[in-house]
């Protein structure tokens, strides 16, 4: 189950009438993510701006799509959901604003992205059975690392339309999601549950683009090719034949 966490200044009357609504899992315990997690940190400065709700599941050792989903099919049309891993700092207090700007322009967004897709690929920003960026058509930037040792990875001019997006944050209305039938897949656990949510996008008319927000992802964004990933890139093929 998740749970409403009434940010520093918001009201009950505030919480009931806002339209922002971050979504994240975690596998610590609520206290846990309270006191550690990059995220649950961060957000006040975007609150004071925008009043928001941070919905966490804690706890968590179910696909992140479970979730993903329940909160899609319970949001009100106008809601804007913003799906975001647990250890992302998000360092640009304007990210409310922003994000509902983006939505005027894209259905689903996202920090970065590739502008094409190809035949057999399972990284959005890898070539297929290589390790090689797809440079040339790489949209987006991600801070990554700690406080004290963080690193700028640019990927290239934003915003852009998009084929795919890194799940490490993506945000849509949720009436968009619901008109088209669009919901995330929990056939995959955690990896490539974000190509196949853009491949569903997609195939529902939705547009997706990249948009300048300004995020650390504190874990560095690895783990391609662990047999996890292998595991859901085998489902990810299966499931769409390239």
């Amino acid at each position: 189950m998740f749970r409403h966490v009434l940010l520093p200044g918001a009201s009950l009357r505030q919480v009931h009438a806002m339209a922002l609504i971050f979504v994240t899992a975690t596998r610590w315990t609520q206290a846990e993510f309270e006191a550690r997690a990059p995220l649950s940190h961060s957000l006040a400065p975007v609150h004071e701006v925008t009043p928001l709700e941070l919905r966490v599941f804690a706890n968590n050792t179910q696909a992140l799509a479970l979730h993903y989903n329940a909160v899609i099919d319970a949001a009100a049309p106008d809601d804007v959901l913003v799906f975001v891993h647990d250890d992302v700092v998000v360092d640009d207090w304007m990210l409310g604003w922003r994000v509902q700007e983006a939505l005027l322009h894209f259905d689903v967004v996202g920090v970065a992205g590739n502008r094409r897709r190809r035949p057999e690929q399972t990284a959005w920003l890898m070539l297929p059975h290589s390790s090689q960026w797809d440079a040339a058509y790489l949209s987006g930037a991600i801070m990554h690392g700690q406080p004290t040792a963080k690193a700028l990875t640019f990927f290239g001019p934003t915003p852009a339309e998009v084929l795919l997006l890194d799940g490490v944050l993506l945000a849509a209305r949720a009436g968009r999601l619901q008109a088209q039938g669009v919901r995330f897949d929990p056939q995959f656990d955690f990896h490539l549950y974000d190509m196949d949510f853009c491949r569903s996008a997609q195939q529902q008319g939705l547009r997706l683009g990249t948009w300048p927000l300004a995020i650390t992802h504190a874990s560095g964004g690895g783990s391609y090719f662990s047999p996890a990933w292998q595991r859901n890139a085998n489902t990810y093929l299966k499931k769409w034949g390239v």
